[in-house]
């Protein structure tokens, strides 16, 4: 199947999107329902189900597929890891309001973070194909990693986000470092095995994670290559 000539048919025409809005994210309020309101005037015919839990998110995509020709999701990189299945089994593409605290996806993809100016490359039709990792039968977009990062994951919380923002990150990472020790890990790349002791690895298919840290400066989504 010829995905980029599909894309182009739905861009061409007029789409039918499935929206979903997580407004447990910290950004979720903010000029909203202006963007919603832009995405229905430039045509596009906006179906807004409420969020369900992540683990039903899949669901909720393949339920609706065949009505619709793409979704947009309004929320962080947690919620747009939940939809990733369900996008590479349907081949729907995906619109992002960028609302969660750290962004870095949106942030890879140049996509601004004011909802509003998100909805107007939504509304615009713009398409990128891009590349998914995997690790444990897990999609992600942007990193798995050990060790700091993903102990950070656990560590912080939503109202922490609320917050704090981004500052709620640091503030979180302080704490644990402070009880951190370094571990011992073998990593095989390129043929070669080597021993490191760290407190954290981290391998990258898009730029940015963690609130805005860079894997690899020259990484981008669409390479090809995962960066360690």
């Amino acid at each position: 199947m010829d995905m980029s000539a599909d894309m182009e048919r739905r861009v061409g025409s007029r789409r039918r999107a499935l929206l979903m809005v997580n407004r447990k994210a910290r950004a979720a309020d903010t000029s909203l329902n202006e963007a919603v309101g832009l995405l229905s005037k430039s045509g596009i015919a906006v179906q807004q189900e409420k969020f369900p839990p992540p683990d039903q998110l899949v669901d909720v995509i393949r339920h609706n597929f065949g009505a619709i020709d793409c979704v947009i999701i309004g929320g962080g990189d947690g919620t747009l890891n939940a939809a990733a299945p369900a996008l590479v089994k349907t081949g729907l593409p995906l619109g992002i309001l960028p609302l969660g605290t750290a962004n870095d996806l949106a942030r890879t993809l140049e996509i601004p973070s004011d909802p509003i100016a998100a909805a107007q490359v939504i509304a615009a039709g713009h398409t990128r194909t891009v590349d998914l990792g995997e690790v444990n039968g897990r999609l992600f977009w942007n990193v798995a990693s050990i060790g700091l990062s993903a102990d950070l994951a656990r560590e912080i919380t939503s109202e922490t986000k609320k917050r704090w923002g981004k500052l709620g990150y640091g503030i979180a990472a302080i704490r644990l470092l402070v009880r951190m020790r370094p571990f011992t890990a073998d990593i095989t790349h390129d043929g070669v095995t080597e021993r490191v002791k760290t407190v954290q690895i981290a391998v990258g298919n898009g730029r940015h994670y963690g609130g805005g840290m860079i894997v690899q400066a020259s990484a981008d989504l669409d390479d090809g290559l995962l960066h360690l």
